[in-house]
C-alpha cells in the first residue's frame, strides 16, 4: 500500500513519518503541507516527494491508496473527504474535527467512497494499552470509571514543540486530549449518554460522564499542569475489584500499529472499532461538554 502523508509539523516529523518511513508493510509515497520549505525538508529525510498548493494535493492523493493526517483538525476534516473521494483510504488525526457538522460531512465522504478509515488514538494503538482495555472490555461488570491526562504543554517552563500549536492554544486540552480519554473509558463502559462539563484553573476541564451501560465515569484534562505532575492514569472499578493502568507508550510504534489496522482494515472490508465514525461520536460527546462551559 502506497501512504502519503499530510502534514509536516512536529507530530508529523516525531511520530508519522518515521512510522511510515520505518514500515516493512507500506510504501512511503510522499509529503504534502502547507509551508514548502517544512514539506521540502521532511521529504527529504526520506527521500520521497515534497508537494505543496492545492494542485500538490490532489497529485498526491493521485499516487497514493492511503493517507494519513496531521495537521489541525478543522483543516483535516475537509481534507479527509477530498481524499476520499480521490479513492484514498484514510488515517485521521484526533479529533476528526472540533464542530460535528463537518465531522459529520467527512464521515459521510468517507461511506459515500467506499474506503477504510481509522482515527489514531495513541492508547487504542499501543499495545500493551490496546490488549489491557480488551481484557477489561471482556470481563464487563464495571461499575465506574475514572481516567486523568495532565499535560504540561502551557506551564511556564515547557519547552514542548507542540506549545507553539494555534489549535491546542484555542482549543485546549479538552479537544487535544478529550478524544484519548473518550477512546479509553467507551470500549470498556460503553457509548457516553450524558455529559456534565466544569472548569478548572487555566484550561482544566473536568468532565463527569454517563455511560451507556449504566456505568459513570470522570474525567480530568489540562495542558497546563506542572511539569513534574504530568501523566495519565486511567481506572475501572466493577465486581471483580478496582483495576488501574498507568504507562507512556512509544507514539511512533503505536502509529505503525495504527497503519497495520488500517491495512486489514482496507484489504478484509470490515469497519475499525476506531473509524471515522467512532472519530464523529468523540467529536459530538466534546462539543456537547464545550457547549455547557460556555
Amino acid at each position: 500500500m502506497r501512504v502519503g502523508l499530510v502534514g509536516a509539523g512536529p507530530w508529523a516529523e516525531r511520530t508519522h513519518a518515521p512510522a511510515l518511513g520505518g514500515h516493512d508493510g507500506v510504501a512511503f509515497a510522499g509529503v504534502w503541507a502547507r509551508r514548502e520549505e517544512a514539506a521540502q525538508a521532511l521529504g527529504g529525510r526520506y527521500g520521497v516527494p515534497a508537494l505543496t498548493g492545492e494542485d500538490g494535493i490532489d497529485a498526491l492523493f493521485a499516487v497514493c491508496d492511503a493517507v494519513a493526517f496531521a495537521v489541525p483538525p478543522d483543516v483535516q476534516a475537509p481534507l479527509v473527504g477530498r481524499a476520499a473521494r480521490a479513492g484514498c483510504h484514510v488515517l485521521l488525526d484526533k479529533p476528526v474535527a472540533t464542530d460535528p457538522t463537518a465531522a459529520r460531512e467527512a464521515a459521510d465522504a468517507v461511506a459515500r467512497a467506499g474506503v477504510a478509515s481509522l482515527v489514531f488514538c495513541t492508547m487504542r494503538f499501543a499495545r500493551a494499552s490496546r490488549d489491557w482495555l480488551a481484557e477489561q472490555a471482556a470481563k464487563g461488570g464495571w461499575f465506574t470509571g475514572r481516567t486523568h491526562w495532565y499535560g504540561s504543554l502551557f506551564a511556564a517552563d515547557s519547552d514542548s514543540p507542540y506549545a507553539a500549536s494555534p489549535w491546542r492554544r484555542e482549543k485546549g486540552g479538552l479537544w487535544d486530549l478529550g478524544p484519548h480519554a473518550l477512546a479509553a473509558l467507551v470500549p470498556v463502559l460503553g457509548d457516553v449518554t450524558e455529559v456534565t462539563a466544569a472548569r478548572g484553573p487555566a484550561d482544566t476541564v473536568h468532565l463527569v460522564l454517563r455511560h451507556a451501560g449504566g456505568a459513570s465515569s470522570t474525567v480530568t484534562l489540562t495542558l497546563s499542569a506542572p511539569a513534574r505532575a504530568q501523566g495519565v492514569g486511567l481506572e475501572f472499578v466493577g465486581e471483580e475489584g478496582a483495576v488501574s493502568l498507568t504507562e507512556t507508550w512509544d507514539a511512533v510504534a503505536s502509529f505503525g500499529s495504527a497503519v497495520d489496522a488500517l491495512v486489514e482494515s482496507a484489504r478484509t472490508g470490515r469497519a475499525h472499532d476506531c473509524d471515522i465514525r467512532f472519530g464523529l461520536r468523540l467529536t459530538e460527546v466534546l462539543a456537547a461538554a464545550e457547549a455547557q462551559l460556555g
